[in-house]
């Protein structure tokens, strides 16, 4: 991964054309490392498209030029295997052992339409909280600051989203192929 240091520091800096020509020259890196990091290959494009928008939003906090390969394959890896580490995240909690075995026994796809379906069913504020510390990976701190909130009702809000998130997945009738 080449890019140059003024490009990188310009788009930093707020550039919009530096921050597009650096978008458009990482784009073929991204890809790659989705390729070879995700398990599904129509995954990769919606891993790419992520990855680019959360480098638009944190090109501030990369280090360098040179730090920003690693960086960027980090964020890919996690988007890669974000749909399962939420799920499993909380699996113990699901409801013991027959529930387990049923969302084992789902495909992907399903258990990421559940999910969905899921976080669409909780409050704005629900969703957004959850949305915040499990996809943007946010901290509890950089979370009450954005939404006014002290770190205290902000845990709380997160655990009664994340307990919704249980309760719809645990009700959820088992999808018959």
């Amino acid at each position: 991964m080449r890019i140059q240091e003024q490009t990188f520091s310009a788009a930093q800096a707020g550039d919009p054309a530096a921050l597009a020509c650096l978008l458009a020259q990482l784009r073929p890196d991204i890809r790659r490392y989705a390729a070879y990091q995700c398990q599904r290959s129509s995954a990769v494009d919606d891993v790419v498209q992520e990855t680019l928008i959360i480098l638009y939003r944190k090109i501030g906090t990369v280090r360098s030029a040179t730090a920003l390969g690693a960086w960027l394959l980090r964020v890919v890896m996690r988007l890669c295997v974000l749909p399962a580490l939420m799920f499993m995240r909380n699996m113990e909690d699901l409801g013991g052992v027959e529930d387990s075995a049923r969302f084992a026994k789902m495909p992907v796809d399903e258990l990421r339409i559940d999910l969905v379906q899921a976080l669409e069913s909780l409050p704005a504020a629900h969703r957004e909280i959850i949305l915040l510390r499990d996809v943007q990976e946010m901290t509890i701190a950089e979370i009450a600051g954005h939404l006014g909130l002290t770190r205290e009702a902000t845990k709380s809000r997160l655990h009664r989203a994340r307990a919704m998130v249980r309760e719809y997945l645990h009700a959820a009738p088992v999808n018959k192929a």
